[in-house]
């Protein structure tokens, strides 16, 4: 938090942001949660919230303020936990556009947006962000064992507040890989059935065939 900020949400909750809220009549609802208190740290929840994400957003904005979002995928639980205010995930090679880089080479700040569509759950995280090229060793330990990207850098981000969003109008979705899971296991389930249904009607033969 920096000297400017009274609460965490100050972040977000910027001077305009509430003159915003006070016309339109939300102040006080939010008055009150800033007393409660956006996080500053990662909890038990938090952790595996992400542990379970294999998707996020990370938006980041130039020197002048324009802001860009790029999307970043991996295997579950690839924007892996540093210790309680920090994040990092290995940042693979990519289309060589370099903005977010750019971005963050003159100004770290940064957000990072979690969506798990298939329980309509979000988290929001402000912070600032700082790219990493020269330590092999920490693109080892956060590269996914067995992923096909190949590691550019890091990107480790520093947490400065984070919070969550109730979840009006998150459409559900599903992973592709779930579905199949769960058709695969309804077909096994299926195939358990019919099994056991022949089985019966062979039963149901024998005893008539060996009626008097």
């Amino acid at each position: 938090m920096t000297a400017a900020h009274v609460y965490p949400s100050d972040v977000a909750f910027t001077p305009a942001v509430k003159a915003i809220q006070a016309r339109k009549g939300s102040r006080d609802i939010y008055a009150e949660a800033e007393e409660r208190g956006w996080r500053t740290e990662i909890d038990e929840n938090l952790a595996a919230f992400l542990a379970d994400a294999n998707s996020f957003y990370l938006a980041t904005a130039s020197a002048d303020g324009q802001p860009y979002i790029q999307h970043r995928g991996g295997p579950k639980g690839f924007l892996k936990v540093l210790d309680r205010q920090t994040l990092a995930f290995a940042d693979y090679a990519g289309n060589r556009q370099y903005v977010t880089q750019g971005n963050l080479s003159e100004n770290g700040k940064a957000y990072i947006f979690v969506v798990d569509y298939a329980h309509r759950r979000r988290v929001k995280i402000w912070g600032e962000a700082r790219i990493v090229e020269d330590d092999e060793a920490l693109t080892r330990a956060l590269m996914p064992r067995g992923y096909r990207a190949r590691p550019e850098q890091v990107i480790v981000f520093r947490i400065t507040a984070w919070d969550t969003n109730c979840p009006q109008h998150i459409p559900q979705k599903f992973d592709a890989a779930d579905v199949a899971a769960a058709l695969a296991a309804k077909d096994q389930r299926i195939a358990d059935l019919e099994a056991e249904v022949a089985a019966l009607k062979g039963e149901k033969a024998v005893e008539r065939a060996s009626s008097p």
